[in-house]
């Protein structure tokens, strides 16, 4: 988990929009395995530990349904702290009946699913750091099956109640309506370096070597809207930078290039060329 701390820059608590908070609690709870911290009338603060949230979900007033072809989440990913920690929620699924796919991405093994409302979740375990090809200043990541009787084959023998508490957010990844200011945002911006790239379509970010903490892509087609304000998808997510000089000399790198900058009760907080917004916390 070394890269989702200080120095590390990486997204902490990703912030969700949900036709339903009820249903939508019911499901964090009993599927994924979260803990409520905190629960309001219209939102909730979702946790693994018991103190930090790393997914909060609200019903917005008037809230309309998921969008397609537009800006905003593909997916957000929780990073487990081990492969049998993956086994286990694999074996959880099954006997839950719960749908979900898979993929082997050299780097990762990853399982995919998405909540009542549409909103794509990845749960995956990293391989070891040492296993990462890298080529030329950039990771080698594929989409190969995952194999599952080897996967399985680590099963610790306990049943799956919730998710661990060393879990963290380990990446999000975004529809984007073009890549190039896309790209100028996060790394001239951002402070991001591009670690992947999918032809003209798919890019991926990340700090201090990751094999990505953000990934940025056009499947929704160029040029696609941002969604409605009201409606179920991506509200915005966090980034936390390791200190105020750091957070300084991004906010200065930003109005830089000319990017939005809010103060909210004391917290900055921007949006990317297509929209996605994000508070820079320390």
């Amino acid at each position: 988990m070394n890269f989702h701390r200080e120095p590390i820059t990486f997204v902490g608590q990703v912030n969700l929009k949900v036709q339903s908070l009820e249903r939508s609690l019911a499901y964090y709870q009993e599927v994924i395995g979260f803990q409520v911290l905190e629960q309001f009338e219209k939102s909730a603060n979702l946790t693994v530990d018991g103190k930090t949230v790393i997914l909060s979900i609200e019903q917005p007033h008037n809230v309309v349904p998921k969008q397609g072809r537009t800006t905003g989440l593909y997916h957000f990913a929780l990073l487990l702290p081990t492969r049998s920690d993956l086994a286990n929620i694999v074996q959880h699924f099954v006997d839950s009946g719960v749908q979900f796919g898979s993929s082997d991405h050299l780097v990762s093994e990853a399982l995919y699913l998405s909540d009542p409302d549409g909103n794509g979740i990845e749960i995956y375990a990293d391989r070891d750091p040492t296993e990462w090809n890298w080529e030329n200043g950039e990771v080698k990541m594929a989409v190969d099956p995952l194999n599952f009787p080897d996967l399985l084959s680590g099963k610790k023998q306990q049943s799956w109640t919730e998710l661990p508490a060393g879990t963290v957010m380990g990446h999000i990844h975004l529809h984007v309506s073009e890549l190039k200011k896309t790209a100028e945002f996060y790394i001239k911006g951002l402070e991001f370096e591009v670690v992947t790239r999918f032809g003209n379509q798919a890019l991926f970010i990340s700090d201090g070597k990751y094999h990505h903490h953000i990934g940025l892509n056009t499947w929704n087609g160029v040029g696609a809207p941002n969604p409605f304000p009201n409606s179920v998808g991506l509200e915005s997510f966090n980034l936390m930078l390791p200190n105020e000089e750091k957070r300084n000399k991004i906010i200065e790198q930003l109005k830089n290039i000319g990017a939005p900058l809010d103060e909210e009760n004391g917290n900055f907080v921007t949006s990317d060329p297509s929209g996605n917004r994000i508070y820079l916390r320390v």
